[in-house]
């Protein structure tokens, strides 16, 4: 058999490097869902539904893009999205611990407010929270893996755009 070209090889990699947590795929799926059962439009025009939209996903692709940028121009060799060889801490990384997570969020509600349709606002904290635990095991593994850096960092900066899902210093 042979082997895979350099293009599927490309792509294999930058798929393995997406950050696409599960909760939103399946929260982007319950949306859709969800408003062809029982549709609950987003009260104003659609011309204003557009814009906003646009603006939240070109917001959110932004920062996840960036995001990415940073991590990577800390990278030696291969990126491995988690497996990180160093803590950043600048860029996105200095206002919010999880860019890629926000990043996601702005999408989502933009997607759900391009459609038109209510159920993103009720889906996404929903999804968000149940995927919060997930969030915190991965500050344990950095924790672990920069002992000396990470807690200062998060004493610093906060989990979430300012949300209150912060343990005290």
């Amino acid at each position: 058999m042979a082997a895979p070209s350099r293009t599927v090889q490309r792509l294999k990699e930058l798929y393995e490097n997406l950050p696409l947590p599960a909760g939103h795929v399946i929260g982007m799926a319950v949306d859709l869902l969800l408003d062809r059962l029982h549709p609950a439009p987003l009260p104003g025009s659609r011309s204003l539904h557009r814009r906003a939209g646009a603006l939240l996903v070109f917001a959110g692709v932004g920062l996840n893009l960036w995001a990415l940028q940073e991590r990577r121009r800390r990278t030696v060799g291969r990126f491995a999205l988690e497996r990180p060889e160093e803590l950043v801490t600048t860029g996105p990384y200095a206002v919010t611990r999880h860019p890629m997570y926000v990043g996601w969020w702005f999408i989502r509600l933009g997607l759900g407010t391009l459609a038109g349709s209510a159920w993103t606002m009720v889906t996404l904290p929903v999804l968000s929270l149940a995927g919060h635990p997930e969030v915190l095991r991965e500050e344990a593994l950095l924790a672990e893996h920069f002992d000396e850096s990470y807690p200062a960092y998060a004493g610093r900066v906060r989990r979430y755009l300012g949300f209150p899902f912060r343990r005290p210093p």
